[in-house]
């Protein structure tokens, strides 16, 4: 565990801003589990992005987002090669939260653009942000896939963002890497020289390194204590 910014992002959590809108007295949030435990996920849903987005829009029916994942060990990633290699890609880095292409999504804190891509495989990030942070000398950045891609015109690299300024949308599956609407919300400490792209899902044997290097999102999320 890093526990060198873990600490800090937890000194300072009820500082950062919202990533999206969201109120707890009024809003619900529903955990979404996409392991080999939930029945529900057919290779049918897994495989086809219109069978998945009914799938979610259905869990989603009286909740205001879906969100969940972090160190969940996945049985989505068989529906894209992108995650195929020696050892298959399945523990997600990241916490994603679930809602309608559009959603609104705000800097947790100032800094700056590091970089920027469309990634276009299937199953990859589709549009992606990637924003460099540093509090009290400890550098570390926070990535924001899935997004529309309209959005990445005005965000280049080393331009200034405000805690709190919109700075995207989630995006259509034809410009996300194919699925339903979300956000891939990562904090990452070591960019290990990446630009626009950096793993959000690693194997098993990969494990306890990359969730050293990528600590719970909602470390700055601060979501997940309002699941009901």
């Amino acid at each position: 565990m890093n526990t060198r910014l873990r600490n800090l992002l937890l000194h300072y959590q009820n500082t950062f801003h919202p990533v999206v809108d969201f109120n707890p007295a009024t809003g619900k949030l529903l955990l979404l589990d996409f392991t080999a435990a939930n029945t529900e996920l057919s290779e049918d849903i897994i495989t086809y992005t219109k069978h998945f987005a009914w799938h979610i829009n259905k869990k989603l029916e009286g909740y205001t987002y879906g969100i969940g994942g972090y160190n969940e060990d996945r049985i989505l990633y068989k529906r894209s090669k992108h995650f195929d290699g020696k050892e298959p890609r399945t523990i997600h880095l990241g916490i994603d939260i679930w809602a309608a292409a559009g959603t609104k999504v705000y800097a947790p804190l100032g800094g700056v653009v590091h970089s920027t891509a469309f990634n276009n495989n299937f199953g990859d990030y589709g549009a992606t942000v990637i924003l460099q942070h540093q509090i009290d000398g400890i550098a570390f950045h926070s990535l924001y896939g899935h997004v529309s891609v309209k959005d990445l015109a005005a965000l280049q690299p080393g331009k200034f963002i405000s805690r709190g300024e919109l700075m995207a949308h989630f995006g259509e599956p034809s410009e996300n890497g194919d699925w339903p609407p979300h956000l891939h919300f990562q904090i990452i400490e070591d960019m290990e020289y990446k630009q626009g792209d950096y793993p959000g899902v690693c194997g098993v044997s990969e494990r306890e390194r990359y969730l050293y290097n990528c600590p719970d999102a909602d470390l700055v999320l601060n979501m997940m204590k309002y699941l009901k």
